[in-house]
């Protein structure tokens, strides 16, 4: 009985390792039928499957509204790239303002490793012990978010800044930090304990980012 415990603590952790990422793929690959609702649609019969499937230009000028909010992205997944449909990757073009802000951030399901195309990008994250890893990157300069921790980017140059970054997972998810605690609908009498804050404080941080 002994080993049978001795075993399991051995197998179980490299188990839950290779379940806790996107799975490999069985297929060559598998494009999604166009009318589908199913988290794991049926793929198209390979006769109907063109090389447009696999070609996506949906990233190469920036989102219209960056310059009015500072900040914007366009996410690329495989609901608007049927070619990334059971590949376990998806990608994002983020585009910034001078001063514009990416708000601290993490992705639950994914690492991401960003590249910079254009600018000069404060970019950082912060470990589980709160220890802050940031600099200053410029154009052709690579960095990586580890999974699941809270990171960053700021515009501190004079011009236009952008960076793509690319995710190991289909779907990696997204938490902004502030619409996640002020955006919700968590009582406010916490967050003004949690936070040392007044009632007015967090009405009006509750107010700009719910509709975030």
């Amino acid at each position: 009985m002994a080993f049978k415990i001795i075993v399991f603590l051995v197998i179980f952790p490299h188990i839950y390792v290779v379940t806790a990422s996107d799975p490999d793929p069985i297929n060559d690959f598998c494009i999604p039928r166009t009318n589908f609702s199913s988290i794991f649609p049926s793929c198209k019969n390979s006769s109907l499957v063109t090389i447009e499937d696999f070609v996506y230009s949906g990233i190469r000028n920036p989102p219209l509204d960056y310059k009015k909010n500072g900040f914007s992205s366009i996410p690329v997944s495989s609901s608007v790239f049927p070619g990334l449909n059971t590949q376990g990757m998806s990608f994002v073009r983020a585009d910034f303002e001078v001063d514009g802000v990416n708000v601290p951030h993490y992705h639950p399901r994914a690492t991401e490793v960003v590249f910079v195309l254009e600018g000069k990008v404060y970019s950082g994250f912060v470990d589980s012990k709160n220890k802050v890893y940031a600099k200053v990157l410029e154009k052709g300069d690579v960095m990586v978010f580890p999974k699941g921790l809270i990171h960053f980017q700021m515009n501190i140059g004079d011009s236009h800044a952008t960076i793509i970054g690319n995710f190991n997972s289909q779907n990696p998810g997204l938490v902004k930090i502030p619409t996640a605690i002020f955006g919700s609908e968590i009582q406010q009498d916490l967050l003004m304990k949690a936070f040392g804050l007044n009632s007015k404080e967090i009405s009006k941080l509750k107010k700009h980012f719910g509709s975030d």
